[in-house]
């Protein structure tokens, strides 16, 4: 049973025969599919079927030499909207089966971001007509979450938001620089760092950390797709599985001016989510690649 089920509606779900009644329906019942050849020349192929908007199911198999789908694995997915531009962005298989890792660099976040590759029939359609490096790549990242709650905002600063946007630019320049070997720009970070250790030092004694911290993305356990995220809650809407009926939040939230898509079943957040208040949980970051030739 996949762990994030749930998070786009199916958490009812308990035995393996119902996980498999489900997966029998949406293989004879999906609405699109993609194929691609693999490096084994098999044809590799995505069965997708939606049970609410931008959110479902996804099969992942091979056809035989009888023309037959065989179906490999599953897994739940949940489609971005929030479309950004990379300037480098490596994709590799996992060991084990026919599924992929992406990673990029978020200056913004000044970490790497790894994510679980959404459509690697497309992936593996560039691969094979060798077009990948001919590509500009766009991503719209999205996470599936089962354990979140919300938080009410922190009191801003006296920063209007384009000076907020401008100092983002100029740290996300900083760490570019430093990057590069830039000792200046290193020094810099590192008196950044030193000031900002020691305002939370003296905060830290008379008030909450989340008072302090008002946003935060960072790696999570030992899965190197899986995140603790908090971030403020742009826009918020509650759809329904048309299958089991169950509820999920929808947010567009932003952290460290990354702005991306969660959702999460209601029965797994704690609050009532409203925009401007904080999201607060782990997701699993999923992306869909945008090749542009």
């Amino acid at each position: 049973m996949h762990e994030y089920l749930r998070a786009v509606g199916f958490g009812g779900i308990k035995e393996k025969e119902e996980l498999n009644r489900l997966l029998d329906f949406v293989q004879d019942c999906y609405q699109s599919e993609r194929t691609a050849g693999n490096k084994d020349g098999v044809d590799f192929s995505e069965r997708k079927k939606a049970f609410a908007p931008r959110m479902g199911i996804m099969l992942r198999g091979e056809y035989d030499d009888k023309e037959q789908f065989q179906r490999e694995y599953y897994y739940p997915y949940f489609e971005g909207t929030q479309e950004k531009y990379y300037e480098d962005v490596m994709v590799e298989r996992h060991a084990e089966k026919e599924s992929y890792a992406g990673v990029c660099d978020d200056l913004s976040l000044g970490v790497s971001l790894i994510f679980y590759v959404q459509n690697v029939a497309d992936f593996l359609h560039e691969k094979r007509l060798n077009q990948l490096s001919k590509c500009t790549v766009t991503l719209r990242l999205s996470g599936l979450s089962i354990e979140g709650k919300i938080l009410l905002p922190v009191l801003k600063g006296n920063l209007t938001e384009e000076e907020n946007t401008e100092a983002v630019y100029q740290r996300t320049k900083l760490i570019q620089a430093a990057r590069e070997g830039d000792e200046d720009a290193i020094e810099n970070l590192t008196l950044e760092d030193m000031d900002m250790y020691s305002m939370i030092s003296q905060r830290i004694a008379k008030e909450d950390v989340f008072s302090i911290v008002s946003t935060y993305f960072m790696p999570y356990g030992v899965e190197c797709d899986h995140y603790n995220v908090m971030g403020e809650i742009q826009e918020v809407e509650l759809v329904q599985n048309t299958f089991t009926k169950e509820e999920i939040y929808v947010m567009t939230i932003e952290s460290h001016d990354l702005v991306f898509e969660v959702c999460i079943n209601k029965e797994d957040l704690l609050g009532e989510p409203k925009v401007g208040r904080r999201f607060k949980g782990i997701i699993w970051l999923q992306g869909e690649i945008i090749f542009h030739v």
